[in-house]
C-alpha cells in the first residue's frame, strides 16, 4: 500500500484508481490501521473517489455527445474538450 500512495491520483485510470479505492475502503472496514495511518489513507481515498467522479463525468459528456444532437436524436461522433 505505501508504495501506491506515492503514484500521483491524476495520472490513475479509472481502473486502477477504483481499485485502490476499494483496496483502502477494505483497509480502513477491517479497524485493524494505526489512527495516523488511517487518516493519511483516507484522504487517498478522498482524492481516489474524487479521480474516479471526474473520469465518470467525462465518460459521460462523452457519450452523451456521441449519442445526442440538440434535439435528442442519434448524431454520430464529433470531439469533445471535456475540462
Amino acid at each position: 500500500m505505501a508504495e501506491n500512495t506515492q503514484i500521483d491520483v491524476s495520472r490513475l485510470t479509472f481502473e486502477r484508481a477504483i481499485e485502490e479505492l476499494e483496496t483502502i475502503v477494505k483497509r480502513l472496514e477491517d479497524g485493524k490501521v494505526p489512527l495516523e495511518e488511517s487518516v493519511t489513507i483516507y484522504e487517498r481515498g478522498e482524492a481516489l473517489k474524487r479521480r474516479c467522479e471526474e473520469l465518470l463525468r467525462q465518460a459521460e459528456a462523452r457519450v452523451d455527445k456521441i449519442t445526442t444532437d440538440a434535439s435528442g436524436q442519434a448524431a454520430g461522433t464529433a470531439p469533445l474538450d471535456v475540462q
